[in-house]
């Protein structure tokens, strides 16, 4: 059942390899793990001697990482020794964050006041130190969320996360990542399976904690890293997109966080995301939309999109390979492609003649860029165009989108109607932004005998 990740680059950012659950085949587990592309393993200390052992296997294996701190069940056990020999240990560079550290109150194994006290400690020292927190928070939401918004700016992750929607919100307005295991996996957890199909591409991270929480259909047996790779399958189906897209997005985000692994410095310029292939060809664009990507990161579904220089239409090609191995190849990318008229015609024509299917994802100002009615010169070389109409009328087109033309929104409508006599398959998209009327802008699309779809605000391809 896993054997089809291979070849996927994970990185299992919660696990206990050090406890004692794994001293009869550790290494067959870390070998498991590698032999399945694995590009890291995070093994979190708990208390002061796993963080020890944490520390010696991550010295020992390349791809394996450690955190030091203490877990809240154990956080009697702290003193200003051990919060010296802990910094001590963030020396070595294959520490990559403190923790398992936070709030316990299922258990209560260690007093609810000691446990914030060692919690406000560890904070310090992931800010002295400038190390991500690995955060614990069992039935005491309201006092994590307390203490880590009265702390100073920090960052980290809520490992296993099990709160509500409001509490994701609320971590992810701080910057922090949460972290999901195998309960998403579990039938009867509708709960957090909205939530993993709600948390925006750039907060997500995933995680075993093996040898705990085993994920479906593997329940019973002990969790190990490898098993990550059915709760990646898991998040997939719920947010419509491939385990690649997943594995691709969760990597980055955790050599984001962690610092555990080098960052493409390249821009993509064709990029799949599910099935189809997407051509990133420009950066420029005759909007300045609030909600586009563009002004928030380099990425989007974990592909570096930002790009030094525009490639030539014999780039373009040599980056697509054979086009009819995908449902669709889309331009899309960065910018607005159709700033770039001639490289899509000559680069759609070469794809239409290898058995190609051709979309273009555009804001609907061509006519305007080239002082002329473009759209026939695509005829034939083009079988779906998705148009951004983003707001239901002119005041609010220019509030969201600050078009460099001054007739923008009229000149987006005409578009559309121009591209139902040229393009097979014509549809336009709104972003459920603040203050687009959704309702009359569906009505628009019907008024205009073109297909409608609502983006939902700050979800990207």
């Amino acid at each position: 059942m896993i054997d089809d990740m291979h070849g996927f680059a994970l990185v299992d950012t919660h696990c206990h390899l050090e406890m004692k659950q794994f001293d009869d085949d550790r290494e067959a587990v870390i070998g498991r793990a590698a032999a399945a592309g694995f590009e890291a393993l995070i093994t979190v200390g708990s208390t002061f001697d796993s963080c020890v052992e944490a520390v010696k296997l991550a010295d020992r294996f390349g791809f394996i990482y450690a955190s030091v701190g203490l877990h809240p069940h154990d956080a009697g056990d702290f003193s200003e020794d051990i919060y010296s020999r802990l910094k001590d240990m963030t020396a070595n560079k294959k520490v990559a964050a403190i923790g398992e550290t936070g709030l316990d109150y299922h258990y209560d194994h260690s007093p609810r006041e000691i446990q914030r006290a060692v919690f406000r400690r560890q904070i310090e020292l992931a800010g002295e130190t400038s190390l991500p927190l690995i955060i614990h928070s069992r039935e005491a939401m309201e006092d994590t969320m307390d203490i880590l918004s009265s702390a100073q700016a920090c960052k980290g992750v809520l490992h296993c996360f099990s709160g509500d929607m409001a509490m994701a919100e609320k971590a992810m307005s701080m910057g922090l990542y949460l972290s999901l295991a195998g309960p998403v996996t579990f039938k009867k957890n509708a709960a957090l399976k909205e939530i993993a199909r709600a948390i925006p591409d750039d907060y997500l991270l995933i995680e075993t904690d093996a040898p705990y929480l085993t994920p479906e259909p593997f329940r019973g047996r002990r969790n190990e890293p490898v098993y990550l790779q059915q709760t990646a399958r898991v998040i997939a189906e719920l947010r419509g997109v491939s385990i690649e897209d997943i594995a691709r997005i969760t990597t980055l985000n955790a050599k984001r966080l962690f610092g555990i692994g080098p960052i493409t410095e390249k821009a993509e310029i064709a990029y799949r995301i599910r099935d189809s292939l997407y051509l990133n060809i420009t950066n420029r664009c005759t909007n300045k939309c609030s909600f586009c990507v563009r002004f928030r990161s380099d990425f989007v579904k974990g592909h570096r999109l930002r790009l030094d220089r525009e490639p030539s239409a014999e780039e373009i090609i040599s980056e697509i390979g054979d086009p009819s191995l995908y449902r669709e190849v889309v331009f899309c990318g960065y910018g607005e492609p159709l700033q770039r008229l001639d490289a899509v015609k000559s680069v759609s024509k070469w794809i239409k003649e290898n058995k190609g299917m051709v979309r273009i994802n555009t804001n609907g100002h061509a006519n305007l860029i080239h002082r002329r009615d473009v759209l026939p010169e695509l005829k034939g070389l083009v079988d779906s165009i998705s148009i951004s109409l983003d707001a239901q009328d002119e005041e609010t087109y220019n509030r969201l989108c600050a078009p460099v033309f001054d007739n923008a929104y009229a000149e987006v409508l005409r578009f559309i109607i121009q591209a139902k006599e040229t393009i097979p398959d014509v549809q336009v998209t709104v972003v459920d932004a603040a203050g687009v009327d959704v309702g009359k802008c569906r009505e628009i699309a019907e008024t205009l005998g073109v297909r409608f779809r609502l983006r939902e605000l700050d979800v990207v391809g």
